[in-house]
């Protein structure tokens, strides 16, 4: 038993005429009744009964019909869902974020796909860090990344989709929490919390602000992320300089301040050099307009 048997069988007992379902299948009308003789001599019961003026369904072509839709039903199905994953509108893509950009940019990409391409499922993986994330491209349990520049390892491509500024966060209590900005320099003598680990850019971008005021900071406390840091700050555990995007992550007792004179830290997409996602290349299409910077290389395919 073949498919064409199924579709041959099915146009004729939908339309209860060998002529009309000849015309609708673009076949000869005594190949289609061989067909359908052949698929009943295969069966072992009658399908339909002829007479000179009419077809009619057997109880048992009644139940044949309704088992042949579902399966071309299910074979239609799976032929487009196929097409729409080799065209990369169909299908999981695992996104990975770093720090504050779960926050301040996980919503306009959320929505950007939803719009263009809904058929396309998100699974999103938050507080990466840049060195992290870029391991994960590499090893396809990640197909984006939302991190920041610089990237571990030349074959990682990435776009810039925002520089940020960084600023200040101290507590609602602190002397520096009435001053519309505050100069790096006058950090000198505050204790700082800081975020963990030597391969935050964000850290390493604090430090070299610090330097280039004349001072080293005083690194009284660590955290994991964002959040945590905010939270040791609201404590008065000391200050820190965050991201612009943190100001998305409004805490009682924190106080967000411009900080004249610090460096600023890059936002990108990245994605690996060789992959041969069309998914990749499909969403990193769809967010062109809400990251106008993001363009798919013409290389990702």
């Amino acid at each position: 038993m073949e498919l064409r048997h199924l579709r041959y069988f099915t146009v004729v007992a939908e339309t209860c005429h060998f002529g009309r379902a000849a015309e609708l299948l673009h076949v000869a009308q005594p190949a289609l009744s061989h067909t359908i003789r052949q698929l009943e001599d295969e069966l072992g019961v009658t399908l339909l009964a002829r007479t000179t003026r009419q077809v009619t369904v057997t109880p048992a072509g009644e139940f044949f019909l309704a088992e042949a839709q579902r399966v071309l039903a299910a074979v239609g199905n799976g032929v487009r869902g196929v097409r729409r994953i080799g065209e990369g509108t169909l299908g999981l893509v695992r996104v990975g974020f770093t720090g504050t950009a779960a926050f301040s940019h996980l919503p306009h990409l959320a929505r950007a796909l939803t719009q263009r391409v809904p058929q396309v499922e998100l699974e999103v993986r938050a507080d990466l860090l840049t060195a992290e994330q870029c391991e994960h491209l590499r090893s396809g349990t990640l197909g984006i990344g939302v991190l920041r520049p610089p990237v571990t390892g030349a074959d990682i491509d990435f776009r810039v989709i925002e520089v940020e500024p960084l600023i200040l966060a101290v507590p609602a209590d602190h002397r520096l929490a009435v001053e519309p900005v505050v100069a790096v320099a006058d950090l000198r003598a505050e204790p700082f919390v800081t975020y963990t680990g030597r391969n935050s850019v964000v850290h390493e971008a604090v430090r070299r602000s610090c330097r280039d005021a004349g001072f080293t900071p005083r690194e009284q406390h660590e955290a994991p992320g964002t959040a945590t840091l905010l939270a040791l700050v609201a404590g008065g555990l000391g200050v820190g300089v965050v991201p612009a995007s943190a100001r998305s992550l409004p805490l009682a007792g924190v106080v967000f301040r411009d900080l004249a004179g610090a460096a600023t830290v890059e936002l990108a997409l990245a994605w690996h050099r060789e992959t041969r996602s069309p998914l990749v290349s499909t969403v990193l299409a769809a967010l062109e307009d809400v990251f106008p910077s993001a363009r798919p290389p013409a290389e990702v395919t």
